[in-house]
């Protein structure tokens, strides 16, 4: 018998533990699970307890497992006014001119969750519209997906870039006939200048580009920087999430991360990548075997490198292998070559790490699987539980690989069209029968495959409940489509036990199990009796990271 740390009871404990799917109570101690079971099984195993909490019948699951997420980007951008469901150009000005004089600093405003035609189909964003709406303060607009920005003239002319400059291929300053930039602005290296505007002066995208900082940040700008990344720990952990995958990185943003976890102050578990990028060379990867050998604790890892092939859909940069059904002759491109890309797989594989590759379109997806295949021919078949993110566009040839080649398919639910997000331009772009194998969560699953959600945030909202919502009401978004709706079970797994099994961790978290990490989640209410359309109304009572209790809801 012991004294616990917590006893939490009077609970509708899911989990996620076949063998015991269901309990009442549950006893954490040292930052491990104790004991699950009746109110009896815990007063026999833990008499005596520094704290208890009845949850009143709530629902009691094993951490969130967010997946797929940006933390530095999502904190920086925390407070930004977000346009998500306005649309109109009075609306529009309405909001962002509220916020300005609301925030009267002069400085770039940044909004975000801008769709791509918010003024109306026959009205493209450009800058002389961002003009009208904000013409004597710097203005950006952030798309919904971060892969696009637009700049009103002054943000342009402040970046230097309404003259344009040379970018990556991939990435483009559209130009107007005129010879000034459009204000639309594509990828990361597209949109960096006016990202360097920022309070954190870009730094917080340098990880989207795999880049560092190009003069050390002062002890000033650091300390904004850990402020910011430590705003969005909170942020993660107010939402019940006990770990993350970041889908960035760089050495400044593990060392700030390190720097936090020194302090004991990181509060939410991380793994961040390392970024290949086009034109890298293949030598350029000691750098991930670097990080990995720094970072390996078991709250701060740097064990997986992250690759993106193409870019998205309403941009028509996602990689297709048939034309646009808007853009005739347009079907994207591939950032990498098929051979060039075989080639970082199979070293990458080599060297032991998981590789996760943003792949949009069915071509991308096709790519990156056939990469996938050829790391297996050349180093051998091994547990690498490699990725594609995203899988927005599927060719039907290649929904039995996932399963084969034991891919995992990371799919965000509040990305899918008919869900949080409209059908339209999405439905057009590509056509209904590309639509019937687009975001193919069930259909992936029929075949074996193996599926873990996340949010993307801060492209998507972080809620992992909203994340649940989604994935169990998303209907067909047209009579004949398939119905790609997920279980209870399966979408709360897609958030706990599948995150765990994606990072390796499955005999460590993602379960409530005697010995597993203490990483525990509390809610308002109970997840199984409420009604699928209703869960993102659920709140998190409480969340517990390593036995630590890193957020709490403050009694009404």
């Amino acid at each position: 018998m012991s004294t616990a740390d917590l006893i939490i009871e009077n609970a509708r404990i899911v989990t996620m533990n076949p063998a015991q799917p269901f309990a009442e109570a549950i006893a954490l101690k040292d930052g491990a699970i104790l004991a699950v079971g009746s109110r009896a099984d815990i007063a026999a195993a833990a008499p005596t307890a520094r704290r208890r909490i009845d949850a009143g019948g709530a629902s009691v699951l094993p951490g969130f497992i967010d997946s797929h997420i940006h933390l530095f980007t999502g904190g920086a951008q925390l407070n930004s006014l977000s346009l998500a469901g306005i649309t109109g150009f009075d609306s529009i000005a309405q909001a962002v001119r509220e916020r300005a004089a609301a925030e009267p600093s002069g400085d770039l405003l940044v909004v975000e969750q801008a769709a791509y035609f918010m003024f109306g189909e026959q009205e493209p964003i450009t800058r002389h519209v961002l003009d009208r709406v904000l013409p004597d303060r710097p203005l950006a607009f952030f798309a919904s997906d971060h892969h696009t920005m637009w700049a009103n003239t002054a943000a342009l002319t402040l970046a230097g870039i309404l003259h344009g400059r040379p970018v990556p291929p991939g990435n483009e300053i559209v130009m107007g006939a005129d010879g000034l930039a459009t204000g639309e602005l594509r990828e990361f290296e597209g949109f960096a200048p006016v990202a360097r505007l920022t309070p954190a002066g870009g730094r917080e995208m340098l990880g989207l580009q795999g880049v560092e900082p190009p003069a050390p940040p002062t002890p000033a700008q650091r300390a904004i920087d850990k402020d910011i990344i430590k705003q969005a720990l909170a942020y993660c952990a107010s939402l019940g999430i006990t770990s993350f995958h970041n889908m960035d990185g760089n050495f400044y943003q593990l060392e700030l991360l390190g720097e936090i976890e020194a302090a004991g102050e990181l509060i939410v578990r991380g793994r961040v990548p390392f970024r290949f990028l086009p034109g890298m060379a293949l030598s350029e990867l000691e750098k991930a075997v670097e990080m990995r050998r720094r970072w390996h604790s078991d709250r701060l890892k740097a064990d997986f490198v992250k690759i993106f092939m193409d870019g998205v859909v309403e941009s028509t940069t996602a990689h297709m292998l048939a034309d646009y059904d808007t853009a005739p002759g347009v079907r994207g491109s591939s950032y990498f070559e098929a051979e060039e890309f075989d080639a970082i797989a199979t070293e990458i594989d080599r060297l032991g790490f998981q590789i996760t590759v943003h792949a949009i379109g069915d071509a991308a997806v096709n790519r990156t699987l056939n990469g996938y295949e050829a790391a297996q021919r050349a180093n051998g078949v091994r547990d690498s539980r490699h990725r594609i993110e995203h899988i927005e566009i599927l060719a039907p040839a290649d929904l039995p690989r996932f399963a084969g080649l034991g891919v995992i398919a990371s799919m965000q639910p509040t990305h899918a069209p008919g869900g949080y997000y409209p059908p339209e331009p999405i439905l057009s772009m590509v056509g209904r029968e590309r639509m019937r194998l687009a975001y193919p969560w069930q259909t992936l699953r029929d075949t074996g495959a193996r599926i873990v959600f996340a949010s993307d945030w801060p492209v998507a909202p972080l809620d992992p409940l909203l994340g649940i919502k989604t994935a169990m009401t998303r209907g067909p978004v047209f009579d004949g489509a398939p119905d790609e709706r997920q279980s209870l079970a399966d979408s709360i797994a897609g958030f706990t036990l599948d995150g765990a099994f994606t990072e390796f961790a499955e005999a460590s978290k993602g379960r409530l199990v005697p010995g597993l990490a203490a990483d525990v989640v509390i809610l308002s209410g109970d997840i199984e009796a409420t009604a699928p359309q209703d869960i993102d109304t659920l709140k998190v009572a409480a969340t517990i990271c390593g036995g630590q209790i890193t957020y709490e809801r403050s009694a009404a």
